[in-house]
Order: C-alpha cells, then sequence, then structure tokens
C-alpha cells in the first residue's frame, strides 16, 4: 500500500470520526504549587469543536486522492 493511499484512508477515517463526534477534549495542567509536603495541582478542560466542513472537507479530499491519487508502478 502506497503512502498517499494510506493518507487518504486516514483523512477519510479522520473526517467520519470529525463528524460523528464534532469536538473533542483534553486537559492539560494550567498551576502547580508546592508548599513543603503539601501540592496542589490545578488541571483545565479544554474543550476543541470541529466544525461539520472540515470533517466533510477531509472526506472529500480523502475520496479525490483515493480515486484520482495515481497508480503505482
Amino acid at each position: 500500500m502506497n503512502p498517499l493511499r494510506m493518507v487518504s484512508i486516514i483523512l477519510i477515517v479522520a473526517g467520519g470520526l470529525a463528524l460523528a463526534y464534532g469536538s473533542f477534549t483534553y486537559t492539560k495542567d494550567s498551576h502547580d504549587l508546592n508548599v513543603g509536603p503539601v501540592q496542589l495541582s490545578v488541571k483545565d478542560k479544554e474543550t476543541v469543536n470541529i466544525p461539520q466542513w472540515a470533517g466533510v472537507a477531509a472526506i472529500a479530499v480523502g475520496a479525490l486522492m483515493l480515486a484520482f491519487g495515481g497508480k503505482q508502478r
């Protein structure tokens, strides 16, 4: 399987996941405080919204790359 075909399949899958879920959440450390034996940590939850047009565009680009990507000789 050539690299172009793998990238196009990854784009199609990522576009489908973007349409299915619409966003993803991750946690990042923002503040740490160490006072003697006491440790405090603040973690922020960040949500990234993925627009529907981005999911559709990823599927379209992946499908076009798969269809017209050229043949390996």
